[in-house]
């Protein structure tokens, strides 16, 4: 708080901190945790967290008492990646990968419940995946899903694993607890994700993490392809040229 204390915190600064607070620990948080920081009177952090949920900014998690960033807020944080500066070197590393590669690549960010496609640069080859800037994937059986899975504390994946409604999109799908808890600490240790025709038939996909100055995951770097063109072991040839793309990505975050 850079040295203020609760006596000094401006009335219409302190929504700020606690979103800021809440941004910068990345993970489910309950107000007392959030005024371990800020140092409020009792009653005012829990009505700024009331608040704040009431109009959308944050909402409950699963357990009940800890809170994530609401649609409003994740939206705020989508316009701020898609800022023009941003967009137009974003654009620029995802058409020289797409060249090297030869298929459609995406960015993705973690919804409250799903991935959803921020950036998208298409292949040239007529036989593509239509999935838009906007679509929502399910986290479980895709590869930016898992990616995305394997950062969160054990103990929010296996909350999520327990409470997911699995649907069967492929005979390949997830539809397992601890299947998904098994595939997903896999990508933990790999530090990459693969779709083998989990999400839709016919389709194999690849994605890396995007971490922010604090090596947490803010969105994730994936490719597609069609079967007949790819297989999982031809997309891992390209995986150093997804993590450098990933990691110039996230240096634009930073500048």
């Amino acid at each position: 708080m850079d040295g203020q204390t609760s006596d000094t915190i401006p009335t219409n600064l302190r929504l700020l901190l606690v979103l800021e607070e809440i941004a910068r620990v990345g993970v489910p948080v309950t107000p007392t945790e959030v005024n371990a920081q800020l140092g409020l009177p009792k009653p005012t952090i829990h009505r700024l967290f009331a608040t704040l949920e009431d109009e959308g900014f944050l909402q409950r998690d699963i357990d009940g008492r800890a809170y994530s960033p609401g649609r409003r807020l994740r939206g705020m944080a989508t316009g701020v990646l898609s800022s023009l500066r941003i967009r137009a070197a974003r654009l620029a590393v995802l058409r020289k990968l797409s060249a090297q590669i030869g298929e459609t690549c995406n960015i993705a960010l973690p919804d409250r419940d799903s991935m959803i496609y921020l950036e998208r640069v298409e292949t040239e080859w007529p036989l593509r995946i239509q999935l838009p800037v906007g679509t929502t994937v399910p986290f479980y059986c895709t590869a930016s899903g898992k990616m995305y899975l394997s950062t969160l504390p054990k103990s929010h994946l296996a909350r999520y694993a327990a409470a997911e409604d699995f649907e069967a999109r492929t005979s390949n799908t997830i539809t397992d607890a601890d299947a998904l808890i098994k595939a997903v600490n896999q990508v933990r240790s790999d530090g990459f994700a693969t779709d083998s025709e989990e999400f839709m038939d016919g389709m194999i996909a690849l994605a890396v993490p995007i971490m922010d100055g604090n090596n947490r995951l803010v969105a994730t770097l994936s490719f597609h392809a069609p079967t007949v063109r790819f297989d999982r072991k031809k997309s891992l040839q390209y995986l150093d040229d997804m993590h450098s793309a990933a990691k110039h990505l996230a240096s634009l975050l930073q500048d």
